[in-house]
């Protein structure tokens, strides 16, 4: 069933939304290249930051598809469904990720490992938004939804979160550690909802009432 479905989830992806998303982070990685001086690691870290968010928002749209209700009914489930699509586009997004690094200048690069997990963490966040999308709007294309969500979300994160809660630390603060201990949270808890919201709705049970016999005579 899986190589059966593997040509026309293929079909349905949104190629354009993932190339838009990808060809931005790619161009704010390669920023730093074009300035003259040595790079700055704020600067870089900032730029992949940038980046990752610039991809999750192509992401964003990944649930998207126009078939949606036509396919509810298929013996695929949509956990089976919504794995698949992220299968497929998981190596891609891995090899754009290594080229985004690549990117970046050595001397401004910051710890591989841990601007990862941010990624990663952006990334899978971006997807559990699009899926609550679907869980609850029903919609068959919530990606714009789920995107300008994801966005406003993202540029109000540093504002509104307490300081105990920092993230978005530089690669100089003494809260480094602490705050990619926060990230790997964000992911888990990014992962945790994309597999609730994955799951196929409850579906309402109806009970039918058959009519009494009427009385002979």
């Amino acid at each position: 069933m899986t190589r059966a479905l593997v040509r026309p989830v293929t079909r349905t992806l949104p190629r354009w939304a993932l190339a838009a998303g990808g060809a931005l982070g790619l161009l704010l990685a390669g920023v730093p290249r074009m300035l003259p001086g040595r790079s700055d690691p704020w600067l870089c870290l900032t730029l992949l930051r940038a980046a990752a968010l610039a991809l999750a928002l192509g992401l964003a749209f990944l649930l998207d598809d126009p078939a949606r209700h036509t396919t509810a009914a298929v013996p695929a489930g949509r956990p089976l469904r919504t794995g698949l699509r992220v299968a497929l586009v998981a190596p891609f997004a891995a090899l754009w990720w290594v080229a985004a690094l690549a990117l970046v200048p050595a001397e401004g690069r910051p710890p591989v490992g841990a601007v990862t997990l941010e990624a990663a963490a952006t990334a899978v966040l971006a997807l559990a938004v699009a899926a609550a999308g679907v869980r609850f709007s029903g919609q068959a294309e919530p990606g714009t939804g789920a995107a300008v969500t994801f966005l406003v979300a993202a540029v109000a994160a540093p504002l509104l979160v307490p300081d105990r809660w920092t993230p978005f630390v530089t690669v100089d603060d003494e809260r480094w550690g602490a705050a990619h201990h926060q990230w790997a949270l964000l992911l888990a808890a990014g992962a945790l909802a994309c597999a609730a919201w994955t799951r196929e709705p409850p579906r309402r049970r109806t009970v039918s009432r058959r009519r009494a016999p009427a009385p002979a005579g």
